[in-house]
């Protein structure tokens, strides 16, 4: 057994502890027979921990198995330990994590249970309230015992009807919004974020992280104005987001299948850690003023060929397919977790360029733009503050031309009359997107009400005799390979201008 000093205390760095062991391996479900038990007595939020006191264990037991290594065998300055156990002598990690996993199971086991009390009893135990943001001197961290629901707004003098939005309305509003930020308890934020759109009947999608938080969300326009008047009275947000930050459209709950609130590593799914590549190292932000003029200057240049601008859309290729700034460079990627691999293979297309960058609402390009500059072969980069959404208000005639994509039921908001792409089947120009109608395929596709009407449904001809064969019960197998995926590479090489 463990020796008692070497108990997890309050104040222990016992994560550090762990981090020394990334090879080990707790998936075992069944360490030893007591196991199942001990999980079935412990309530639901024990039980997620109960994954967590185990490296917790499993780590001490290690730790206590330490030996100094003979200074006759060490040939480097720094201190290095080997282990002893059972009367032998490991003197790599994975040798004695081997060993205590095979051997040691039952101590394990044991230790695992302790953890777990102690983690129950520290439960229990009041401990002074954080602010789930770091304060930088701009917000008030919230009052000690602070809970979820001291900040949802009162909605007593309010009707049900009022606060639910319906198709048949027209009276619903889709609200976009994001905020870099620093956040230190995600999960508190992910928490009142749910109570928050719950208690307004919203639905949508809200993405937390460590960097911020981005989400967009709909409902009625009294549901909407205050969830935009919680947000910005909040005392996490008050100095940090403004009502110009919220982008809104004609929508509604409707418009999303149900609410989605979550933790992630990054409030938009770039691939890169924020710990790598940081929101606060953007681009040159460019009000929407500034940015038709600066497109106006690029699109009026004489030779584009020795044009030292690059106007780049860092959308997905089926978004930019409807609706793209004139004269842009559009990659042809699918999602934006590719856009670092395209900057990868396209730097010198981008050597000594001036970079004006945009997207949707503008959170891709704070990141993008910022793993653009770490390049360091760009002359500067720009972005344009607020994206399409907001330049569309400004100038809905602009150098903007075709549909703005959205991510939800409604797939695109028009600002103009402009449409610039064509049916897949027959050429008519169509950019009202549907999903394949082919099973499992999640590719979107653009078909006129002609071609729709002749059974032309699908993303492509294969995926349509695919959607012939799944109809067939002796069809069981799927892939979801079709022509969209097979001619388009991953991460497209652009010819040089």
């Amino acid at each position: 057994m463990m020796p008692s000093s070497l108990l997890p205390v309050q104040g222990d760095d016992l994560d550090s502890c762990i981090l020394r062991f990334p090879d080990l391996d707790l998936k075992d479900t069944n360490l030893i027979s007591p196991n199942s038990s001990l999980r079935a007595e412990l309530d639901a939020n024990m039980r997620k921990k109960y994954a967590h006191a185990k490296k917790k264990a499993f780590a001490l037991l290690v730790k206590t198995k330490e030996i100094p290594e003979p200074t006759s065998c060490s040939s480097s300055p720094s201190k290095r330990v080997w282990w002893t156990c059972c009367q032998q002598i490991f003197k790599d990690q994975i040798g004695i994590h081997r060993h205590i996993a095979a051997q040691h199971r039952e101590d394990v086991y044991h230790q695992t249970s302790t953890v777990l009390k102690q983690l129950a009893a520290e439960a229990d135990t009041p401990k002074p309230c954080k602010s789930a943001f770091k304060t930088n001197g701009l917000n008030v961290p919230p009052t000690c015992n602070h809970q979820v629901s001291d900040d949802l707004p009162d909605v007593s003098s309010f009707r049900l009807d009022e606060l639910i939005s319906t198709q048949d309305s027209n009276q619903g509003v889709v609200l976009l919004y994001y905020c870099y930020c620093d956040v230190e308890d995600p999960e508190w934020v992910c928490a009142w974020q749910k109570a928050l759109c719950q208690h307004l009947h919203l639905k949508g999608k809200v993405r937390i992280a460590t960097e911020g938080i981005n989400g967009t969300v709909g409902g009625s326009k009294l549901a909407t104005d205050l969830y935009m008047e919680a947000m910005l009275s909040h005392p996490f947000f008050k100095n940090i987001l403004c009502k110009e930050d919220f982008k809104t459209s004609k929508g509604g709950a409707y418009c999303f299948p149900e609410l989605r609130v979550g933790v992630f590593e990054e409030i938009v799914p770039m691939g890169i850690s924020p710990n790598m590549i940081s929101y606060k190292e953007p681009g040159i932000h460019l009000s929407p003023g500034e940015f038709h003029k600066e497109v106006e200057n690029y699109l009026y240049q004489g030779n584009q060929e020795q044009n030292d601008t690059i106007l780049l859309d860092c959308r997905n290729f089926y978004e930019s397919k409807i609706g793209h700034f004139q004269k842009c460079l559009a990659p042809n990627i699918r999602k934006f977790s590719y856009f670092p691999s395209y900057v990868d293979k396209n730097l010198k297309l981008f050597k000594d360029k001036r970079v004006l960058m945009y997207c949707t609402g503008g959170i891709r390009c704070e990141r993008g733009s910022a793993y653009l500059r770490a390049k360091g072969v760009c002359k500067e980069v720009y972005q344009l503050k607020g994206g399409i959404h907001k330049y569309l208000e400004e100038f809905p005639n602009g150098f903007y031309k075709g549909k703005l994509f959205v991510f939800d039921e409604r797939y695109a908001l028009s600002y103009n009359n402009d449409i610039i792409s064509e049916c897949t089947y027959c050429g008519a120009q169509w950019d009202q997107y549907k999903l394949c109608s082919t099973l499992h395929c999640c590719q979107l596709v653009l078909s006129c009400s002609e071609c729709q009407e002749k059974g032309l449904t699908a993303c492509c001809l294969t995926c349509q005799n695919k959607g012939v064969k799944l109809a067939s019960p002796a069809q069981n197998s799927f892939k979801e390979e079709c022509d969209c995926t097979l001619k388009r590479p991953r991460i497209p090489i652009e010819l040089s201008q």
